[in-house]
Order: structure tokens, then sequence, then C-alpha cells
């Protein structure tokens, strides 16, 4: 795949081309091809997912200045979630553009949500890496302005795990909340995973998912949904 189409859709252009490569290689290329995971776009990732939280929470801050902490937690917590990772990055047609495996490929992964989510992390990442945070912040004010409009509006994914949090912290203490992984079920391209939500050692929701974070989100609806606080 010639990456340098990718560049001209996220309207940036790397000086090292081996970063953006890296940012598109999800791990189960490199396990097809007998490479350390270490050249997976999964650091990348890491890094990409501090610099949103960074860009995402400067960007609220200057914008709502009459809002406190709880809300602006709220609202950049929903900007960031998974499920708006992925519509951007499936608005940018990364998955077209993933090193990927044969096996994942042909289970869905260039569309899956956790997987798309992780690249365009990684690709903020690689760009932190390229051209520093001023380049970084461009791509993130750029791409994900009509995300943090919706948020604003209150008309984004809701961030289960955060109503939880807030719930259980309410009265001021602060609780041992705890995601537990019960389960994974499938092969490593095609993997569900099962959790459950304990607070102070006593079981909540439970929930399964795609990713963990999925799994930790429907465990936390369950929590709600269930009445179990």
């Amino acid at each position: 795949m010639n990456n340098s189409s990718f560049e001209e859709i996220i309207q940036y252009h790397f000086n090292d081309k081996a970063l953006l490569n890296k940012a598109l290689t999800h791990s189960s290329f490199c396990r097809e091809h007998g490479l350390d995971n270490r050249e997976s776009n999964e650091r990348l990732e890491f890094l990409g997912d501090a610099y949103l939280d960074a860009i995402t929470a400067t960007e609220l801050y200057e914008r709502l200045k009459k809002v406190g902490e709880g809300k602006l937690t709220r609202i950049r917590a929903s900007v960031v979630c998974e499920h708006s990772l992925a519509e951007i990055g499936r608005r940018l047609d990364i998955g077209r553009f993933l090193n990927m495996g044969r096996g994942e490929e042909n289970s869905g992964g260039r569309q899956r949500e956790s997987i798309v989510a992780d690249a365009t992390e990684a690709v903020i990442g690689a760009i932190f890496l390229d051209g520093g945070y001023d380049a970084a912040r461009d791509f993130v004010i750029r791409e994900f302005r009509d995300t943090i409009d919706k948020a604003l509006a209150g008309k984004l994914f809701t961030d289960y795990k955060t109503q939880v949090q807030e719930i259980l912290q309410q009265n001021g203490t602060a609780p041992e909340i705890l995601y537990i992984l019960d389960a994974e079920e499938g092969p490593d391209h095609d993997k569900t995973f099962y959790v459950h939500l304990t607070c102070n050692g006593q079981d909540l929701g439970a929930g399964s998912g795609k990713s963990k974070k999925e799994a930790e989100q429907n465990a936390a609806k369950a929590t709600l949904d269930g009445g179990y606080i």
C-alpha cells in the first residue's frame, strides 16, 4: 500500500516514513511475518493516547471557561473513547492502509472498532515524534473538531465507565473500582473478552466485547441498567 496516499488524507507528510509505516502496522502482521511485536503500532498507540488526552484537555479548558473539572472530564472521555476514535479512523480510511495479518484481515479486522481506534492513536503518536507537539495538535484539532463540537452539544457516544465512576464517588469517597478480566475466547485475530466490575470487592455488572475497552464499557452499562448502583 502506498502510504503517500494516506499522508494526503491526513494532511501531514512525514519526514521519517518508517514512523508512519510502524503506526500502520498491526501486531497480527508482525506475528505472521516473524517480526518482534515492538515493530507493531502498539508503542505508538500508547504515546498517541497520552498526547490526545493532553491536547483535548487543553482545548476543552480553553473553550469552556466556566466549566468545572467533573464536566471537563466527562466531555474529554467522550471525545477520546474508542468509539469516537474509530469513527475518525474510518473517516480517514485508515483500515485500508494497515499492514495486517491474513487471519485478522479475513475476520474483518480492517473495520474492527478497536483496531481502527488504536491505529488512529498510533498515527497521533507518530506525528508527534516526527513533527513535534504543534504538528500533533494541528492534526488532532483539525480531525477531532466535529467530535469535540458534538461532545460539547451532548451528542456523542455515552461513556458508561465515567458515569459509573461519578456515581460511586459522588459522596466524596474514593472506592476501589476494578474491571476484572474473567476470560478470553477465540483466536488472536478474533477474540471476545469477558469482564465484570467490582466496587470495594462487591460484584456489579458484567459485559463482553471484541476488545477489553468495549467489554469494560458494557460491564459499566450493565451496572447502570441493572440497578446495581
